[in-house]
């Protein structure tokens, strides 16, 4: 298949027509080196297709040419109006041009030179003096370098009465047409103009106004010439698949050459394509005489089959879905191509909704521009079902926003057993277990905030999808049912160790609780509404050492103290500072645990106020006895009444 569809792309350069454009390759040789690299052909293989394509018989070659309309043409009859009509032929060989200074040009060319099998004619528009005829043509011809294209533009003069002549008489210079017309033969056309094109002078396609000689320099001709196009291709792709689909493979192919070069030289592809590149798809699509829709309808097949396989900007597509929106005509497709279009956007979309299900991975936040990419995906998703060509070939629309709501759910839950997995511990203990929740859930919430900061902007704007609610209740009941299936395995007699791992936990799950706050309105109760109720076990250990942590450092404060004020403007000694710090340490072990019921959260309260009480009279005794040992030590009693005091 590679094999034909080279033999394909050489003969189209080989048989290349028309002046190359300005931003074109106009080298053959230059050509031939491209697709090669392309194709990744060897040299040996090169040369014996490109010599099975010399052997090829030639095309037939033609122009289409399309006679579109003209403005400020003579009005030759009485009315002061013209009937105009065009006749046009391809003149086998081209006359000496003119010089550009030379205003005479000769009549009838058309008429006198080709022959008259070979001239086609537009139809007659009455009383104008700017047709529109919108009138397309294939004239044949056989040598580009000879051949030239002949236009001649007449008035058609039908055989009137003098009476009716009169009647249509509007001023003098009607007048002196009718005795014009008068010594003239009856029914024969009056001459308007005439444009003379050289076929090697032309590129494959020209759009533009062309000015009628030698009559007026005030005529102008609108002339479409579409292409220089070939039939009867002898390659075996032409003869066997329809034009677009081998335009298709062919970009296809070289679409996913110039990503890979791009790729080795670590540059994303920004959907712009060689001059290479454009050159010899330009060409292959002309000589097919691909209609601008059809070349669309491939590009958009190839380019979203490419997406699913190598990584380039989904940005890329939207030119694409615009083009084909803009220019749909479910008419203009055969039943197989409307089957081939609606395969491509559904495949599109299902892959398009995997790689939302994962965005996670697919498009991680290390990686620059990973937000812009999944923006652009989400765009391009959104503009593909809102498209006339989706909604008329895709009989089961699809809710986009379902669809993209349940591959959130679905994602966010594989994501969390996949992290859950992952932070498993070694050793499997209580203890390890304990902090490698905690790990997982500094996961959860780090995800969370991404979702609010970062991704909600994006759903919210393509979809109208709250992502972070959408993940909250997923990871909230998640970690909920997770955490709880894991301290079911911890018994009443909880040993110490155990119940300091779970204070990290409990302070993970308390912060995780308090996102709902960015919560929109919703009705039910949250999993994780009773968590404190989970921890009561342990909540008489996390008591224990915040008292035993303050005890001791009070302790060691004292033995280092030497009684003395605590800097110039502090009256207090060293322990005294200490003993505050420990307070606070207590006040601050109350405020993380913000038990929520109010009447346990008393009593834990008083827990705690009677343990400060026992640290300060622990530390009046142990002071005193600091003051005394030190007093002893200088033989000093007065001095040891004063630290005292």
């Amino acid at each position: 298949q590679l094999a034909l569809l080279y033999e394909e792309v050489l003969y189209t350069i080989r048989h290349r027509l028309g002046k190359p454009e300005h931003h074109h390759i106009a080298d053959a040789q230059e050509l031939y080196a491209y697709v090669q690299k392309a194709f990744g052909m060897a040299a040996e293989e090169h040369s014996v297709i490109m010599q099975q394509v010399k052997e090829l018989e030639s095309p037939i070659f033609c122009l289409k040419a399309t006679v579109k309309e003209a403005k400020g043409i003579l009005g030759k009859d009485v009315s002061g109006f013209s009937d105009p009509y065009c006749l046009l032929g391809i003149e086998a060989k081209s006359q000496e041009q003119p010089h550009p200074d030379h205003k005479k040009r000769m009549k009838a060319v058309v008429k006198d030179l080709i022959p008259e099998d070979q001239i086609h004619r537009t139809q007659v528009i009455s009383q104008t003096l700017s047709p529109v005829w919108d009138e397309t043509f294939i004239l044949e011809f056989e040598d580009v370098e000879t051949a030239s294209f002949h236009l001649d533009m007449w008035d058609s003069d039908m055989v009137e009465s003098v009476r009716h002549k009169l009647g249509e008489l509007t001023d003098l210079h009607g007048l002196k047409r009718i005795f014009k017309d008068a010594r003239k033969d009856k029914g024969q056309d009056d001459f308007l103009g005439n444009v003379v094109l050289r076929l090697k002078d032309l590129h494959c396609w020209n759009d533009q106004w062309y000015q009628l000689e030698p009559r007026t320099e005030t005529c102008k001709l609108w002339l479409l010439l579409l292409g220089l196009v070939s039939f009867q291709r002898a390659t075996t792709s032409s003869r066997t698949q329809p034009s677009y689909t081998v335009h298709r493979h062919l970009l296809q192919q070289l679409v996913s050459y110039e990503i890979l070069q791009h790729q080795a030289g670590s540059i994303a592809w920004d959907g712009e394509l060689s001059r290479h590149a454009r050159t010899v798809l330009y060409l292959h699509a002309t000589q097919k005489d691909l209609s601008d829709f059809h070349q669309v309808m491939a590009q958009w097949l190839a380019y979203s089959k490419l997406y699913q396989s190598l990584e380039f900007n989904s940005n890329c597509l939207l030119h694409q879905i615009t083009s084909i929106e803009y220019q749909w005509v479910q008419e203009r497709l055969r039943p197989e191509q409307k089957a081939e279009l609606a395969e491509s956007f559904q495949s599109l979309l299902t892959y398009g909704v995997s790689l939302i299900r994962r965005y996670r991975i697919i498009f991680p936040l290390s990686v620059p521009r990973s937000p812009e990419r999944l923006q652009s995906l989400l765009r391009v998703l959104v503009q593909m079902c809102k498209m006339k060509a989706f909604r008329e070939l895709c009989t089961l629309s699809p809710d986009l926003p379902q669809m993209v709501s349940m591959a959130l759910k679905s994602g966010t839950t594989e994501w969390f057993h996949m992290k859950k997995q992952h932070l498993q511990p070694m050793v499997k203990s209580m203890e390890e277990n304990g902090k490698a929740l905690s790990r997982l859930l500094l996961e959860v919430i780090g995800d969370l905030q991404q979702c609010q900061k970062i991704w909600n902007k994006f759903f919210i704007s393509t979809l109208k999808l709250n992502v972070f609610f959408i993940a909250y209740l997923e990871l909230e009941s998640l970690v909920a049912e997770h955490v709880q299936e894991q301290l079911r395995e911890i018994d009443s007699s909880m040993s110490k160790p155990t119940a300091e791992s779970l204070f990290q936990l409990y302070m993970n799950l308390q912060e995780l609780y308090q996102m709902k706050d960015f919560l929109p309105k919703r009705d039910g109760p949250l999993a994780l509404g009773n968590f404190h109720q989970w921890f009561k076990e342990a909540v008489p250990q996390w008591l224990q050492k915040a008292y035993t942590i303050a005890l001791e450092r009070a302790q060691r404060a004292i033995q280092m103290d030497q009684l003395t004020p605590f800097g110039e403007h502090n009256k207090h000694s060293t322990s005294t500072v200490d003993l505050s710090t420990c307070y606070a340490q207590i006040v601050k072990t109350w405020q993380q645990l913000n038990w929520p019921d109010p009447e346990e959260a008393f009593m834990i309260m008083v827990k705690l106020v009677e343990d400060m009480c026992k640290i300060a009279l622990m530390y009046c005794r142990l002071i005193k006895e600091r003051a005394e040992a030190l007093s002893l030590s200088e033989q000093n009693e007065g001095e040891a009444a004063n630290r005292v005091g």
